[in-house]
């Protein structure tokens, strides 16, 4: 890769990191939270779903943002606001304010994805932005990891608010990292088409079928990702009998696969051209079977090595979920398709966690995992109606421009249509 998207990666793979550890932390302190303030388990997948209800509704418009003011200037401003957050949720008095931290910290949390994606877009050129997109979103399983790792030892030495104070300097850091070493952008001539008009364009977006087809994908995607997450730990714990130090740890074989997965994931999206439903169908398929197996497995170390399958095969699938819009449309227009795609991705977050919470209560942890499969069935039948190639995806989207009706002030449409 060009020097500028290698330190662009970098750079850009530390602050995923981080805004994955204050994202995850939660779930491993989910436990204590409960004891706290007296909680069902209902209630504490409401915690985390509040986040995601928050993170879903400023995804679109914090990739409308980062086109207007910048994506390396939106990402700064998010990493300050989720650091704010992430410390103020130490000093919740009651489950109400809990809610209500979680969901600024959400808004603050979803003004990123879309401005770090348009940052890459603009210092990447097409052919390599899906590997360098895989590299940094591997900084996904790693902060996993982390939070795993540092909630374990903060919350085995001290309490959960104590957790929250520590991890929220974290991004303060990241940020003077990014104003001191992120290159300037590449020329426009060399990351990516420029279609023939572009006002409007990203309304239009916005209308695209196919946009939102990529959307459910990576809705079934996250169902999958999202319901393991956030309560595999508390499963481990509730149901196994492990310290909170030990049901950290046994994510580290997990994570390193996701890890891994999602750089592979995004090398052979490049080197397919695109082409999903090569990687998608296979994965998915295998996905759920494993899922089936998860809760009938019969001592610890078992469920580790079918979880680490899921993780492996499941995270093949994330770089796939993008690869056709970021392959195809320039990068002014990146971070609004991203953040569509990733508005999928949080619906499920809302939904996941909460509906999870809600199956064990009702009925039982094997039902709730068995329920996960739903994600992989969704998964594959969306990729099966999507465009697999650039071309194909920009016929859509070019027809869409040309049959657009001229605003008032476009005048350099009108002159075309109407020259003197």
């Amino acid at each position: 890769m060009h020097r500028t998207t290698r330190v662009t990666v970098v750079l850009l793979f530390v602050a995923w990191a981080v805004d994955y550890i204050d994202r995850q932390v939660v779930n491993l302190a989910l436990p204590s939270i409960g004891a706290t303030f007296g909680l069902t388990h209902q209630e504490r997948g409401m915690i985390v779903s509040a986040f995601f209800l928050a993170y879903a509704v400023t995804q679109i418009p914090g990739g409308l943002l980062a086109a207007r003011l910048g994506g390396v200037r939106m990402a700064c401003a998010a990493l300050v606001l989720w650091s704010v957050f992430t410390g103020l949720t130490a000093v919740a008095w009651s489950f109400a304010a809990l809610l209500a931290l979680r969901c600024l910290f959400g808004v603050a949390q979803g003004l990123f994805p879309g401005a770090a994606i348009d940052a890459l877009s603009r210092r990447s050129v097409p052919g390599e932005r899906l590997t360098a997109n895989g590299w940094i979103q591997s900084s996904n399983a790693v902060g996993g990891l982390l939070a795993a790792v540092l909630g374990g030892v903060l919350l085995t030495h001290w309490n959960w608010r104590v957790m929250f104070a520590v991890l929220s300097v974290l991004g303060l850091l990241v940020v003077f990292a990014v104003r001191r070493w992120m290159p300037a952008a590449l020329p426009a001539r060399d990351t990516g088409p420029v279609l023939g008009t572009t006002r409007g364009a990203a309304r239009l977006l916005l209308r695209s079928g196919a946009m939102w087809g990529f959307a459910a994908m990576f809705f079934g995607y996250d169902v999958v990702v999202w319901g393991l997450n956030s309560w595999s730990a508390s499963y481990l714990m509730e149901e196994r009998g492990l310290r909170v130090g030990d049901a950290g740890l046994v994510a580290l074989a997990p994570t390193v696969f996701a890890a891994v997965a999602a750089i592979v994931g995004g090398r052979l999206s490049d080197r397919f051209e695109g082409r999903p439903r090569r990687i998608v169908v296979p994965a998915m398929c295998a996905a759920a079977g494993l899922l089936v197996l998860l809760p009938l497995t019969t001592t610890v170390g078992q469920f580790v090595v079918v979880g680490t399958c899921v993780s492996g095969v499941v995270g093949l699938c994330y770089m796939p979920c993008f690869s056709v819009p970021l392959r195809s449309l320039p990068p002014g227009l990146s971070g609004t398709a991203s953040g569509m795609i990733l508005f999928g991705g949080q619906l499920s977050g809302i939904l996941t966690p909460t509906v999870f919470g809600r199956l064990v209560d009702a009925l039982s942890y094997r039902s709730a995992f068995w329920a996960l499969t739903a994600g992989p069935v969704l998964a594959v039948v969306a990729v099966l109606c999507l465009p697999q190639t650039s071309e194909r995806f920009l016929t859509r989207f070019h027809t869409i421009l040309s049959t657009r009706p001229v605003p008032e002030d476009d005048t350099d449409a009108r002159t075309a249509s109407h020259p003197a």
